[in-house]
């Protein structure tokens, strides 16, 4: 039986859409990868989505960003049709941000080397690059990593990093694809606690895609289970874990929160 330990989360007495998908279809070499979704992302939640792999969820955050385009729907982000958007466009000016699984840093490239690239890249005042850089390394206890290069940091380190760096330009929405992937427990919690910090004190709305469901639904509000292209169970996470569809396709029965 799986144990979940629950963080205090913020609940969310008002929902407003910040990110919506409607009767979304989308297809890779004929095969059908989303099937007519519908999905509403509310503003400063937490987002958890589990399910099998090649169910969608890394496609629902391409559609997100613009790096897929939909074969049929429409993309409503903070009520403008982004649909057709390009990318640059897209995370200009909807201050999205995004941490991948793989990559993200600069390996040869200091911590702060890499902080300062994307800082120059979003803002043009100096002293406001120095503020932000600063900002982000109380707020990540980056201090004693200043000066060693990326490819020398931890797994858990160059997470931080690369979350980091996601948030220079000020998002208003961030997308997490397997943020808990390959790292040890205390790197994990670790991560769940930044993850609830960026909801309760920077006010973002978080998206978190991974595979270890016990981790994920620790630390979110809302949680969806996706299975053959579409949304099977949506609530919070004991009514995910109690859902007799999301069982029988995807917890099964030994799984539990406790």
């Amino acid at each position: 039986m799986a144990l979940i330990k629950k963080f205090i989360i913020k609940d969310h007495q008002k929902t407003e859409p910040l990110v919506q998908l409607e009767n979304i279809s989308v297809f890779y070499n004929k095969r059908q990868i989303i099937n007519n979704l519908n999905l509403s992302i509310n503003r400063n939640e937490i987002l958890g989505m589990l399910g099998p792999n090649g169910v969608g969820k890394s496609t629902i955050f391409n559609l997100i960003t613009g790096l897929k385009e939909v074969d049929h729907g429409e993309i409503i982000i903070d009520g403008i049709n982004a649909t057709n958007l390009p990318i640059n466009e897209r995370f200009t000016k909807f201050n999205l941000g995004l941490v991948p699984q793989y990559g993200g840093v600069i390996h040869d490239l200091t911590l702060k080397d890499n902080l300062k690239l994307v800082a120059e890249i979003h803002i043009k005042e100096k002293y406001l690059i120095e503020q932000k850089i600063n900002k982000l390394i109380s707020q990540f206890e980056f201090e004693s990593l200043l000066n060693i290069k990326a490819k020398h940091l931890s797994g858990g380190q160059r997470k931080k990093l690369v979350i980091a760096m996601a948030l220079i330009n000020d998002p208003k929405i961030l997308l997490l694809d397997e943020p808990f992937a390959a790292l040890d427990i205390l790197t994990i919690k670790m991560l769940q606690e930044i993850i609830l910090n960026l909801q309760s004190a920077e006010e973002i709305t978080v998206v978190v895609c991974d595979h270890q469901a016990r981790d994920l639904l620790s630390c979110v509000n809302r949680a969806i289970i996706l299975s053959n292209g579409k949304i099977i169970a949506s609530g919070s996470p004991d009514e995910v874990i109690s859902d007799k569809i999301a069982k029988n396709e995807y917890f099964g029965d030994e799984f539990n929160i406790s």
